[in-house]
């Protein structure tokens, strides 16, 4: 897409916003453009005259968007665009060989694009390498999609795997450390959940309709309910304040909260190996576990693992 600020070049961004942005107003245009509202409705002009059917609707929901049956120019991207979304492939940590889909996919992109940026495209992902995340979980495309499509029109759906069935408002999606879950109310519990998606096999949408909470923060709310409603509970006493402690604990970990000069860190885990050896290893502040006795066992056997690597005055 030119970069310029010539007439044509605004047009096409103009284009490009409309797109993305259905129901975008003249001053959210200018903003976007970076001119005049007049100039904004200019270049919305410019587009009508291309024959581009750009319709307007006034009001306080009202605003620019395109006409049914636009016929959109292919995709173009600047050379900052198309090597970012190589580099986004490469983060994800998934196959890019012509063999897979999303290899084949992105194979597609890169022979679409002009020479000059194409060639730096394909440099790109022929000699950069991925060490492959092995905690991630590619859902099936399509569950992910129909989830989605739920989310967006606020569709209660009856979500299936393996060992369940649920009817649940499904509220976000949110992709963690290479991991897709669903967050979402359960009916049938009266309760938040959440769910892998990469273990649902069916999903299914009934007729009835979902309002999300207000204000709702997807990565938060799942954060927090990771780390609550599992089978082993934890409490633990950090001899410190709040502050000091706060930057080490991830939300999973449980609720961390002031107790005078020190703080106290609540909640439940269905693995306490884990909980001992990669969350609490990792914090550099004395603590006492106080609950539960999974815990307490699992912090033992850490201490006593590293005890026994430093006994008789070994190599550290």
């Amino acid at each position: 897409m030119p970069n310029g600020s010539s007439p044509t070049a605004r047009a096409l961004r103009t284009l490009e916003i409309l797109q993305a942005r259905p129901g975008t107003t003249a001053g959210q245009l200018a903003t976007l453009l970076g001119v005049t509202e007049r100039a904004a409705r200019r270049y919305v002009g410019i587009l009508r005259e291309a024959g581009v059917p750009v319709e307007s609707t006034r009001g306080p929901y009202g605003g620019y968007r395109l006409g049914r049956g636009t016929r959109l120019p292919p995709v173009v991207f600047t050379e900052e665009q198309a090597l970012s979304l190589v580099m986004a492939v490469l983060d994800g940590g998934a196959t890019i060989d012509s063999e897979d889909v999303v290899g084949s996919a992105l194979s597609k992109v890169i022979r679409a694009l002009p020479e000059g940026i194409g060639r730096q495209a394909a440099a790109l992902r022929a000699y950069a390498s991925t060490a492959p995340d092995p905690r991630a979980a590619r859902p099936d495309p399509a569950i992910a999609s129909a989830l989605v499509g739920a989310i967006a029109e606020r569709c209660r759906v009856v979500v299936t795997s393996r060992t369940f069935e649920a009817e649940v408002d499904p509220w976000a999606v949110v992709v963690r450390y290479g991991r897709w879950y669903l967050l979402c109310h359960s009916h049938a519990a009266d309760a938040i959940r959440t769910y892998r998606v990469d273990r649902l096999h069916a999903v299914r949408r009934t007729a009835h309709r979902f309002t999300p909470p207000p204000d709702l923060d997807p990565v938060a709310a799942l954060e927090e309910n990771l780390g609550s409603g599992w089978k082993y509970p934890t409490r633990v006493v950090f001899h410190a304040p709040l502050e000091q402690v706060a930057p080490f604990i991830r939300p999973p970990m449980g609720r961390l909260e002031a107790d005078g000069d020190r703080c106290v860190l609540t909640g439940s885990t269905r693995n306490p190996a884990m909980y001992a050896q990669e969350w609490l290893a990792t914090v550099p502040l004395d603590f006492t576990v106080e609950e539960g006795p999974e815990l307490h066992a699992a912090v033992a056997e850490v201490a006593a693992r590293f005890s026994a690597a430093i006994r008789g005055g070994g190599r550290y």
